[in-house]
Parts: structure tokens; sequence; C-alpha cells
């Protein structure tokens, strides 16, 4: 008979992921110092709301990470293109983006661009939604919500995203043209299309044993590293593409070996993790997060994802 579990224990990992993917996503990045603790209480509708909405529908319909990938890259569009418009905004927050790879058609740069969408896609969504899932392993595939909870939580999702786009509006002064929107939208349409288009592929379909999972975690370390420091030009953008071509291709062929497993998704999610970890430093110097108050946030946080995947590493040795 199936142990039933506390009122506590169901709704944990809901809770987890609601709040952990903005705080990875803007407090560990640095882009957001601790000093401003309210944020996170105005973007978690939005950042966690997209990351359970992602993370149950596709728990729903019985796909697997391809699916969620896809998705999430929908909502690393739809924010900085739909939301706050930091992806058409040339001067968002104060902070010149323009640079070499400005492309005046779109009204974009190239570099921020792949920058925003991919950043949010792997770090606000994947990553959260893979580490709540290892620290719940035998609730890894199941829903955590019923219908109602999936209909609060999509309601969540567009009122944390309206949200954005009223303060976007109201402090950036700044609103898309409509042919920016209308292309916007068409490119997230067409992501969700793909991503449900996706046949399911068969595990194990290789009889080559899968490789070290610390292999895996240090490709995902440097891989992600290097995307998190390269950008300001056409040829940081072409290796940045390839970094992203020759993971996808390597992760799509180690995970169809034998023996591929939970440590091996440990070891991928833990070593892009690791980059925010240095990277948030990095960032927080960039956007002039620079004072006591602000490094302290920066140890926290950065501290808070190594207990984190500490916890996780625990979890999975259990398995």
């Amino acid at each position: 008979m199936a142990r039933r579990l506390s009122f506590w224990s169901r709704f944990a990992p809901v809770l987890g992921l609601f709040f952990l993917a903005p705080l990875v996503g803007e407090y560990l990045l640095g882009s957001i110092s601790i000093k401003e603790p309210m944020a996170l209480l105005l973007l978690s509708p939005m950042y966690g709301g997209g990351a359970l909405l992602i993370r149950e529908v596709v728990r729903r319909t019985g796909r697997g990470w391809p699916t969620i990938l896809l998705l999430a890259l929908a909502y690393g569009v739809a924010e900085p293109a739909l939301f706050d418009h930091s992806l058409f905004n040339a001067s968002f927050q104060g902070y010149d983006f323009g640079d070499a790879t400005y492309v005046p058609a779109l009204g974009i740069s190239a570099s921020n661009a792949l920058a925003f969408c991919v950043g949010h896609a792997v770090w606000s969504i994947s990553v959260p939604i893979a580490i709540v899932e290892m620290l719940v392993p035998d609730r890894r595939t199941t829903p955590w919500l019923g219908r109602i909870g999936l209909t609060v939580t999509g309601m969540l999702y567009l009122l944390g995203g309206t949200i954005v786009f009223l303060w976007a509006v109201n402090s950036q002064h700044f609103l898309p043209s409509v042919p920016q929107f209308a292309i916007s939208i068409a490119v997230v349409l067409g992501l969700i299309g793909a991503a449900f288009a996706l046949r399911r592929l068969p595990l194990g379909a290789s009889d080559r044993p899968g490789p070290n999972p610390w292999l895996v975690g240090a490709a995902a370390f440097f891989a992600s590293s290097l995307f998190f420091l390269l950008g300001g030009n056409w040829l940081h953008v072409a290796v940045k593409t390839g970094l992203i071509a020759v993971m996808t291709v390597a992760v799509a062929r180690w995970s169809g070996r034998a023996g591929w497993g939970t440590r091996h998704r440990f070891a991928l999610t833990g070593g892009t993790l690791l980059t925010y970890v240095w990277g948030g430093f990095v960032c927080a110097t960039f956007v002039g997060n620079t004072g006591l108050v602000d490094r302290i946030g920066n140890v926290i946080f950065s501290l808070g994802a190594i207990v984190l995947l500490m916890l996780a590493a625990r979890k999975i040795r259990k398995i």
C-alpha cells in the first residue's frame, strides 16, 4: 500500500521550485542584490510559475527533458521579449546593451539575445527543475499538482508576467514595436509547437557504456562557464552557438547509452549550476552591486547553491 504523503511533503517541491527559479535566475546570478528581498515575491509568480507550469505539463504528458528544454527556451524568449522587454531595450535599467552584434532590422543585440534567452532557459528554468526533482527522487517524473493547482500555477505565471510588463513600461518608459511583439510571439509559439512535436526517444538505445559522471560534470561546467564569459562580438556569438550545439549533441548521445541515469543528470546539473556560483560575483560587479552587503549576499547564495547540490548528492546516493 502506497504511503500517504503529508501536506508538507506533497507541496515542499512545489514551493521549492516556485522560489528556487528566481533565486537561481536572478539572486545567485548577482543581477539582484540580497538587499532587495521584495523582488523575490514579485518575480516568483513569473519565474516559479513558469518553471512549475513547464514541469507539470511535461510530466503529465509523459514527456521528458527535450520537451522541458524547448519549453524553457520558449520561456527564455517570452520573458525578455514580451514581459520586461530587455531583449529590445538598448538601455534597459540604464545600462548600454548596444554592441558590435546589433541587428538593426530586428532591433536586438545578437549576443545579448543569446545570453538572455539561453540564460533563462537553462538557469532560470531547467536547472531549478532538475535540482528539485533530484531532491524528491521517488516523485521525479510524477505530477506534483492537481488540476486546480495547475490552473492556479498558470494564472500565477500570467499575473507575474503582467506585473513585470507593467513595471518595465512604467520604469523603463519603453515598449517594443508591433512587429517585434509579433515576431516574438511567433517564435514562442513555434518553440512550444516543436516541444510537443518531438517524439519520445527510447533510452539505452546504444550498448556502449555511459560516460563517467565526472566527465559529464566537467564538460557542463567548462561549456557553461565559457558561454557565460563570452559575448560582445560575432566571433563570440558563433562560439557560444557552437557550444550549445556540441553540448546538445553530446548529451543526446550520452543519454542514449547504457547506464545513463541519475548520477549523470546530477553531474550535468551541478556543473552548470556551479557556473553561476562564481559568475554571480562577476555579474554583480557588472551591474554595480559591489557593496559589502551585496558581496555577503553573493557568498550566501553561492553557499546555498552548494548546499543544495550536496543535499541532492546525498539523495541520489540512496538510489
